[in-house]
């Protein structure tokens, strides 16, 4: 690799360019890098039974002694939900504003990491970190405590936005910090970060307090009980959902594991002003007369386990989904998840809910800033450089038509995805080598062990099935001596497919036999003619190809 020219600061994308989540950006200059993010995202569809995905940290593994600590601007679950597995192999301080290091304070105790090193900052605090001078400012998102960073270096300062939307009337009150926005302008930013979900979106993204109008509206004229089911680590949600239930009379119930956990931090933190006697149990609650309640559910992204899932298909041992239930789901699809959310609503339908949602209802805002807002964004800042980050790829291509528009040269925007280098002096940028990067994927307790090719044998199997072939073989004549036995799953049902299968086990008898006729005495070799004879075998008859499992037994 080429020597690195140290007047330069490197940015190193490890997630979050061209997908959804999974956001983790690592600053160096000389020997220290600095990382903003440490995210995860969720599966897609076809990475059957994995968990969860975080950023493959090779760069960061290999380049350990450099990396100083971790930033943080918030507490969402694709910006903190990496934490607890890449802390284990880089056990560096971890910086975050109160609300987000008390979310992962409990997210890493459930991993028996309590000794891990969390330092709080404060919104215009300015820390040093090895060479690397860092602030933080005020931003608006769909929870609290949010920042952006600035990250002045010996080359130029560095701003990341976090994800950010302005909203002129926060329900907390907590306006995003224009005037130090301007104020770096005036200074003079070398490059700037943006977040790019809602690039693609003209307009401005409406204030949370429109969905506060929303809920007022409906729990005004609606006698039933009302679920409302949204992301657990929206605070200001939360907070209106308590705040309106406590003005109509209505109790409320929190149902979900998420969404107690960041109930109970926000609570002991004092991020949530809930009114005496308001929250009750979910038992108490179940007992109270439909028009007297509130249930504040998770579930909104249609996850099988959740609570309103299994209360959609009546699996829920405390909540039953009773006619005349009105199911309120406060949050939009996150690209993915649209079929799990709208089977979920059919379901609640199917029991005798009805149910609001986004597209029929005013019940939900994007945290993330519009096109405008984008726009306000990069005229506040003027940096010299832009570099669109957090979307898919079609969102960084918005976001920099974007940056066109308010007069950024095109040849001093840069997209790029993950594993991009972008490379910065005070007079020229460029895309450097790539690096490491991918997903990692966690399935269960294993971290890393799924791949291309379990996924691809998952796949198989969840497609076409299995089937085990057992022979039994005289160990010293070799003749056969029982079998072959097929036993299939999630192939073909055998007692409704005796022909087929007589015809395989013939098959597999005559490929026995010709290797034993051959004089073949390795057992690998055997399988694999059996393998190939009977994936052959079926594709012609039936057009599948299942897994086939050989196994030989010597007597």
């Amino acid at each position: 690799m080429r020597r690195r020219n140290t007047s330069t600061v490197s940015m190193i994308a490890l997630g979050g360019l061209g997908e959804i989540g999974k956001n983790m950006m690592a600053l160096r200059y000389r020997n220290e890098i600095i990382v903003i993010d440490c995210g995860l995202s969720f599966p897609e569809e076809e990475m059957l039974g994995v968990d969860i995905v975080i950023p493959d940290i090779t760069y960061l593994l290999e380049n350990r002694e450099m990396v100083k600590a971790i930033v943080l601007t918030h507490g969402h679950e694709d910006h903190v939900g990496s934490l607890p597995y890449v802390l284990k192999q880089l056990p560096v301080p971890v910086y975050g504003t109160r609300l987000t290091l008390g979310l992962v304070k409990r997210k890493l105790h459930e991993h028996n990491m309590d000794n891990a090193d969390l330092r709080e900052i404060q919104v215009k605090q300015t820390l040093s970190i090895g060479r690397f001078k860092i602030e933080f400012f005020r931003v608006n998102h769909s929870i609290a405590d949010c920042v952006g960073v600035a990250v002045h270096t010996p080359v130029g300062t560095i701003v990341h936005s976090g994800d950010f939307k302005f909203d002129q009337t926060p329900v907390d009150g907590q306006m995003a910090d224009f005037h130090r926005l301007a104020e770096l302008g005036d200074g003079g930013v070398l490059a700037l970060l943006s977040d790019s979900t809602n690039a693609d979106r003209p307009g401005y993204t409406p204030s949370e307090r429109t969905v506060g109008k929303t809920l007022r509206e409906i729990l005004a004229t609606e006698s039933s009980r009302i679920l409302v089911a949204s992301f657990a680590s929206h605070i200001l949600r939360i907070q209106q959902v308590i705040t309106t239930a406590a003005e109509f009379g209505r109790k409320v119930a929190v149902v979900g594991r998420s969404m107690e956990n960041v109930v109970e931090v926000a609570l002991e933190l004092g991020y949530l002003d809930v009114p005496k006697h308001t929250l009750v149990d979910v038992e108490e609650a179940a007992r109270m007369a439909p028009g007297k309640v509130v249930i504040l559910t998770t579930g909104s992204q249609g996850e099988p386990m959740s609570a309103l899932a299994r209360m959609s298909t009546a699996d829920h041992k405390k909540i039953d989904i009773m006619a005349g239930d009105v199911v309120i789901i406060a949050a939009s699809p996150v690209p993915g998840n649209e079929t799990t959310v709208m089977r979920t609503i059919d379901n609640l339908f199917r029991r005798g809910a009805r149910v609001i949602y986004e597209s029929s209802a005013g019940v939900h805002a994007s945290g993330h800033a519009s096109q405008e807002e984008l726009k306000l964004m990069l005229n506040l800042v003027r940096p010299k450089y832009f570099v669109p980050i957090h979307g898919e790829y079609r969102h960084l291509v918005h976001h920099s038509e974007l940056a066109e528009h308010v007069g950024i040269p095109k040849e001093n925007i840069l997209v790029g995805e993950n594993g991009s280098v972008f490379e910065f002096s005070r007079d020229k940028a460029r895309l450097g080598d790539k690096v490491s990067s991918g997903n990692i994927m966690v399935d269960g307790l294993s971290v890393g062990d799924v791949g291309s090719v379990v996924l691809r044998d998952r796949k198989q199997l969840a497609e076409d099935g299995i089937l085990v072939v057992v022979v039994a073989v005289d160990k010293e004549t070799w003749e056969v001596l029982s079998g072959p036995d097929i036993v299939s799953r999630g192939f073909v049902y055998v007692r409704e497919s005796e022909e087929l299968m007589e015809d395989a086990r013939r098959s597999v008898r005559t490929t026995v036999d010709a290797c034993i006729t051959a004089g073949t005495r390795d057992w690998t070799t055997v399988k694999s003619s059996i393998k190939g004879a009977l994936s052959t075998f079926f594709h012609e008859r039936v057009g599948r190809r299942p897994v086939i499992l050989p196994v030989i037994m010597e007597v």
